[in-house]
Parts: structure tokens; sequence; C-alpha cells
């Protein structure tokens, strides 16, 4: 199979599979304990059923939004995830540019392989930083300073991880930053030699966001470890309070399942939740992203910029949570399977299949632009 020959999610992932060693395949590709909640993230799109209109002149498609003060030319946009570099040796590099191109959000990880720093020297769109709460909370103020000089436009809070989801595939692997791989994991290794040869002759792999503050030569603080002992647990929310107005601008909080929780967001001054349970690698059980989606949109779509995320393999995966309510949609492992297939040129095919999606099912569905979609073109089995 060849870049060419992609033409789904499935398509990208079935190739990601076959360039990459088994223990970084399964770290995308799996979810937590017995991967219930990532299942049926995809599965509940498939209990709603999307009623179409004709006859409603639909020559052109407007697919643009705006969301958390950004304007984008697609109502998708590149989540934010954790070591690039991994997957393949252009990393952050290869999915910035192809978001650039089809003028989009791009979001930049604590965990990232590349400076946020360079990021947005490289690319003009809307850049989202993705950060994680720390025990020093000198820390977590010096984090956003740096993100407020380097010309980020959103902070993104990650709630759902203060510690680590149960992630089996990667205990089987032994999978982690640093490498303590078993010996079958060794093996998968060696049977990808292209993916060790890129490895070794690019640059050093690198976490330029917390470098200063994790050991990659694994001497000491390793990726397990960062979340296990930097992380604090007792977050709470008069201290997410406290940083929404240092940062005093856009701010979101990513990993909102409740209504409950969706007020108090509200509340402390937050101008956006993303819907999300961290696709799946988290508290596994949890309900999906899409089934939580409307009610939270009722109690407060009209106070607060609600975004989608989890479970997106479709065009009409899309269409079916903007019509919900959300301003906008979140992907993840379909641009990350892209990304390890063929780099930029697999995520700008990814996006652009997404695009293509779009404008058709959209000219399929009758509505010319993404404030036409509503629950009325929605019902329920």
């Amino acid at each position: 199979m060849r870049l060419k020959h992609c033409h789904n999610f499935h398509d990208f992932r079935l190739l990601a599979k076959k360039r990459l060693p088994s223990p970084i395949f399964n770290y995308i590709d799996g979810g937590a304990d017995d991967e219930t909640t990532y299942r049926r993230n995809t599965g509940a799109f498939e209990q709603c059923d999307l009623i179409p209109n004709v006859l409603t002149g639909v020559k052109d498609i407007d697919l643009s939004v705006t969301v958390m003060g950004q304007k984008l030319d697609l109502p998708v946009y590149c989540s934010p995830t954790a070591l690039q570099r991994l997957f393949h040796h252009t990393g952050e590099r290869a999915t910035a540019a192809a978001a650039e191109k089809y003028g989009t959000m791009f979001g930049v990880s604590s965990l990232g392989t590349v400076s946020m720093e360079e990021i947005a020297k490289q690319i003009s769109t809307p850049q989202v930083y993705q950060f994680y709460y720390h025990k020093d909370r000198g820390l977590n103020s010096a984090m956003m300073q740096r993100a407020k000089e380097s010309g980020i436009e959103v902070m993104m809070l990650t709630v759902d991880s203060i510690t680590g989801g149960n992630r089996e595939r990667d205990l089987r692997t032994g999978f982690s930053i640093p490498f303590r791989l078993t010996l079958e994991g060794l093996l998968q290794f060696a049977i990808k030699p292209m993916w060790g040869i890129n490895y070794l002759t690019h640059e050093r792999f690198r976490l330029p966001q917390l470098e200063e503050h994790v050991d990659m030569d694994g001497s000491s603080t390793s990726i397990g470890d960062y979340f296990t002992n930097m992380l604090d647990p007792s977050m709470h929310w008069d201290d997410v309070e406290q940083m929404v107005k240092e940062w005093d601008g856009q701010f979101c909080l990513k990993g909102i399942m409740s209504v409950e929780d969706a007020k108090h967001a509200v509340d402390i001054g937050c101008t956006g939740i993303i819907i999300s349970n961290h696709g799946g690698r988290q508290l596994d059980g949890s309900r999906s992203s899409f089934d939580q989606l409307a009610e939270i949109v009722d109690a407060v779509g009209d106070k607060i910029d609600v975004v989608f995320d989890g479970g997106i393999q479709r065009g009409t995966h899309v269409l079916k949570a903007l019509s919900l309510g959300a301003k906008a949609v979140g992907i993840g492992r379909m641009y990350l399977y892209a990304l390890a297939a063929a780099g930029q040129p697999g995520v700008e095919r990814a996006l652009g299949l997404m695009k293509d999606e779009l404008i058709r099912d959209m000219k399929l569905m009758g509505c010319k632009n993404i404030g036409q979609l509503s629950p009325k073109n929605l019902r329920f089995r």
C-alpha cells in the first residue's frame, strides 16, 4: 500500500501499521484497559442519522468557523498530541505545515518534540498550546509566560490526566520514553529497520517544552514518572481560575465530560471547553464524547465555545457533532496515522480528504454553511 491508495482513516491506519515498529504503532492505536470507551467514541455516531434537505441551491460551500476567537477555514483542527517525531522524523513541523495549508488550527503539546517557538515562526495559522498542571506553581506560570511570548493564541489545559491511564498494550511491549522495551518489543523494532535509520540519522529526540524538567537520558525522570510525580492530582477549580486570570486571553479546558464541569468552566471565565475523554486513553468505561455533546451544549452552548474531540473518522461524524452545536471538531489519531504513513504529504492528504468529504456531505445535506447545521438535521435511533 502507498499513500495514493489511502482513501480513509482505516487506510492511513493500515499504512502506519506497516511502517511503524509495533510498540510505537500500538502507543497511537491503543486505549485504556479493555478499550471500551475507545471503541464507543466512534461507535456512538452510528446511533445518529443525518436527515438531508434537497433543492436548496448548494453550489458554493463555506466551511469556515470561528472558535475561541480564531477564524478557521475548516471546522476541523489538529488536536495537540505528544511525541510526534517518534511517528515520523518530521513530527510537529509536518503537522503544523499541513494545518496551515488548510487554514486550520494546530495544537502543540507540552510533550511535543518541536518547540512552540519554532512552530510559531513556521506557521501563520492559529496555534493552541496544551499543557498540564504541575505541582510546581512557578513552573505553570513560567510555561504560560513562555507561551505568551511565543505568540500562542489559545491556552488549553488538559484536566483529565492528573494520572496516566492504564494502557496495557504499552505494558506488554515495554513502550516508554526513554525506551525500556521488552524482548518482544525490541524484536518489533528490528523488523522495521527504516524507522530506526530515520530515528538515528535525524536530530536527537527532544521534548523542548519540558527538557529542563524531564531527563530524556533515562537516568531519572521518564514520561511515566512525569505524570506520576510532577503533575498535581490536587488541582482544583480555584487553581484553574487563577490560571485563567493570569493568562488573560482565550483559555479552554480539555477533558470536560459533565454538565456540572462545563458550568464550572463558564463560572471561572474560560472561553472554551473541549468535550473529550482523551481518545479513550484514560478512564475506560467513561461515556463517549458524542453521547455527552447535546446535553453540554444545551447547558452552556450560549455562554462558552463548546469544541468536540473523540472518535472522528469521517466527514459525516464532523457534521453530526457540528449539528449538535459543537463550534469545531478536533482530530488526533486520524492525522497521526497519516503522519506516520508519509510525513507532511500524509497529513495533507488526510486533511484534504476530510475537506472533500465535508464539501460533498454539506451539499448532500442541503447546507451552504456550517451555521445552517442544527439538531433538526439529526435523528437518534
